[in-house]
């Protein structure tokens, strides 16, 4: 399994010079399975990029899971070239929460007036499926969603294959739980010896007490669960909008310098990285 960020930003895309090793792209991750199958995570603004490379690699079926539908994750979905192809054919999942269906979270991006271009007008083969609780399978990928503790509610995700597993727990509030979702235990259980755990790394303690209950969590509180829940590898994720290269960079070195002695990796994900789980 190949996990391949196309980006890790949070809430709204940033530029400039502060922001160039981690990238200002708002969240997509692709997943490379081991029969060559892609999944991707989420249409935030990093899905442009994602869709001309694999339009240059003459690759036109993949699935598109969403964690949920604030606008930071589906906002480069009009953008993603592939939709625009009569060869294209997308299986989307995900949970349609408020809305009243999955097709209605992605069609509201494109509704007048918030894009020139009616939904209507994509020419891809689009199958939308609605999977709230149960665990499915995606070739030899097993994909098992848990409610995150977020606004407005989402999913996360525990991939699962060849005996590796992956979790991604993006826009989770460990230290409050919204409606809908879950205590600490239950996501230290979902995410219990996997390989890699890539979770939601908004605030600073400081930056928390005037945040709380906005549906993210202190970085701090990631690295617990991970340490909790005996996970090899622990990625940082969601930067927020005014986090530079090298605050991410003070958060990582804070989270090894806690973790010493202990078997856990500690990172932040960029833009363009490519993880080997």
């Amino acid at each position: 399994m190949l996990v391949r960020c196309w980006g890790a930003r949070g809430s709204i895309p940033v530029s400039g010079r502060e922001y160039l090793r981690y990238g200002g792209d708002t969240p997509c991750i692709e997943i490379r399975t081991g029969d060559d199958g892609i999944v991707i995570i989420d249409a935030g603004s990093g899905i442009r990029r994602l869709g001309n490379r694999l339009l240059a690699e003459k690759r036109h079926d993949y699935a598109l899971i969403f964690t949920h539908a604030h606008w930071d994750h589906i906002m480069g979905f009009p953008f993603f070239t592939p939709i625009y192809r009569s060869s294209t054919h997308i299986a989307v999942f995900g949970c349609p929460f408020t809305q009243a269906s999955v097709r209605e979270v992605i069609s509201r991006i494109m509704a007048p007036p918030n894009f020139p271009v009616n939904f209507e007008d994509i020419t891809a083969e689009i199958r939308y499926q609605e999977t709230c609780q149960e665990t499915f399978q995606l070739g030899g990928l097993t994909i098992t969603p848990i409610p995150i503790s977020h606004p407005n509610q989402g999913r996360g995700y525990r991939f699962e294959e060849g005996g590796k597993s992956f979790v991604f727990l993006t826009d989770n509030e460990l230290t409050y739980r919204h409606p809908g979702g879950l205590e600490y235990e239950d996501y230290c259980a979902f995410a219990k010896g996997a390989d890699l755990l890539v979770h939601d790394a908004e605030y600073r303690p400081g930056e928390y007490r005037l945040t709380r209950t906005w549906g993210h969590s202190v970085y701090t509180d990631a690295l617990r669960l991970a340490l909790d829940a005996g996970v090899g590898r622990l990625g940082l994720f969601h930067h927020n909008q005014e986090r530079t290269d090298d605050a991410v960079d003070e958060m990582v070195a804070d989270c090894r310098r806690i973790a010493a002695g202990r078997p856990l990796e500690c990172f932040a994900l960029h833009q363009d990285m490519e993880i080997v789980v």
